[in-house]
């Protein structure tokens, strides 16, 4: 009976150490369902060969977390093929029949196996894992490129609002940028100053430098946009293909839905 209650043990410890872990990943900047899969590959030592993996390995604290999260792996397995061993090589001293056993040990992995599945569950134990997390450490060294899903067809970006550019005398609400896949983070001022998350009515000037996120055709095709006869129609050019990428993102999603798998 002690090397089953052991062997349960184990995997309640490991179910924990598990969570704490993908808690602290996601605190890096990973989402929630890659910090899971992630920790637990890590932690049982399979798996662990998606391309996720690489955004664990360049990232200095990552590594320190999987780092740990083998180690405790090894010594975990171990200990659970050792209580399973002796969970029946014990038969004659501590008087349990494998049938009683069996049983027994079925139920309890079930029962944590259901525990550890439960949404309500998972959400009591983020909160205090996080709580924890936030008072006794510093997780704050997020992974913006991962976070924003940086490269491929989205990037962070500077335009140089030139003389002769389009955007130089607009505002952002006559520019609307954001109608062509472009968010502005924020404009440098040649003057030094900074505005963290302009308005619609923020007026653009020549020196200016924007920093943007969005497409990177959509990026580029902004940035050399000049004024003239043909400014107009490339701008409704933009908003359309925008028009069309998003439908086809939003096709996609609908597709990649549980309800459609």
């Amino acid at each position: 009976m002690t090397a089953i209650l052991s062997l349960l043990l184990v995997v309640v410890l490991s179910i924990l150490i598990t969570q704490v872990a993908a808690i602290a990943l996601t605190h890096t900047g990973m989402a929630q369902q890659a910090a899971r899969f992630q920790a637990r590959s890590a932690f049982s030592g399979a798996g662990f060969t998606t391309t996720e993996s690489e955004q664990v390995v360049n990232h200095p604290v990552r590594r320190r977390i999987v780092l740990m999260l083998m180690l405790l792996g090894n010594a975990g397995i171990v200990t659970a093929v050792s209580s399973l061993i002796l969970a029946f090589a014990r038969r004659g001293q501590e008087g349990w029949p494998l049938e009683v056993k069996i049983p027994l040990l079925v139920l309890g992995i079930v029962a944590l196996w259901a525990l550890a599945s439960s949404n309500l569950f998972d959400r009591f134990l983020s909160r205090i894992v996080e709580r924890l997390l936030n008072r006794y450490t510093d997780l704050e060294i997020r992974d913006y490129a991962g976070l924003l899903r940086l490269g491929g067809n989205y990037r962070i970006a500077e335009i140089l609002v030139e003389p002769d550019s389009w955007l130089a005398g607009r505002s952002l609400a006559e520019a609307q940028p954001a109608a062509e896949g472009i968010l502005v983070l924020g404009i440098d001022r040649s003057s030094g100053l900074w505005f963290g998350t302009p308005g619609g009515d923020t007026e653009l000037d020549a020196g200016d430098t924007l920093v943007v996120y969005g497409r990177t055709e959509a990026i580029e095709a902004l940035q050399q946009r000049r004024r003239g006869q043909d400014a107009a129609r490339e701008q409704e050019e933009a908003i359309a293909k925008q028009d069309r990428v998003s439908s086809r993102e939003r096709m996609e999603q609908r597709e990649s839905s549980p309800g459609n798998g």
